[in-house]
């Protein structure tokens, strides 16, 4: 059992990693170049499929380290899934305090009537969404090596 929930916490860490890494790597440079108004619309459409899906991933890949972390004899796996699951709950954390209310102020904007006195919020969700991004993947390398040595 502890083999597949290990499995199961490296596909996730992988997914949730290798989604926020593309995302950086791509879509936040595609965005800064948006003017306004088609930022505005482009951020509505991008989170419709991100925003179901993303939230049960990282949650359960963090339920599923502690459980491996209760699972494992104690001794250095036990605590590497410990970390990985700190880890992505701060994913989890950044997510939650940081991008989403941002995403949620963009999403009630009309793109064709985007405020004079608006304050451009890119700059900021990046800086949220790379520190997830780099947490995402720390997690995923303490859970590839926490499988490796159990």
């Amino acid at each position: 059992m502890r083999e597949l929930l290990g499995a199961v916490a490296v596909l996730g860490s992988g997914l949730t990693a290798g989604v926020l890494f593309c995302v950086a790597l791509s879509v936040v440079p595609a965005l800064r170049a948006l003017p306004p108004d088609r930022y505005v619309q482009t951020h509505e459409l991008l989170g419709r499929n991100y925003d179901p899906t993303m939230p049960l991933m990282v949650l359960t890949t963090a339920l599923v380290d502690v459980l491996l972390a209760i699972m494992t004899p104690a001794g250095g796996p036990r605590s590497l899934f410990a970390v990985a699951a700190v880890m992505t709950v701060g994913v989890s954390l950044v997510s939650h305090l940081c991008n989403v209310p941002i995403n949620r102020r963009v999403k009630v904007l009309d793109p064709a009537a985007i405020p004079a006195d608006w304050t451009d919020p890119r700059p900021v969700w990046r800086r949220w969404h790379l520190l997830r991004t780099v947490l995402a993947v720390m997690a995923l390398a303490v859970n590839a090596a926490a499988v490796a040595v159990a």
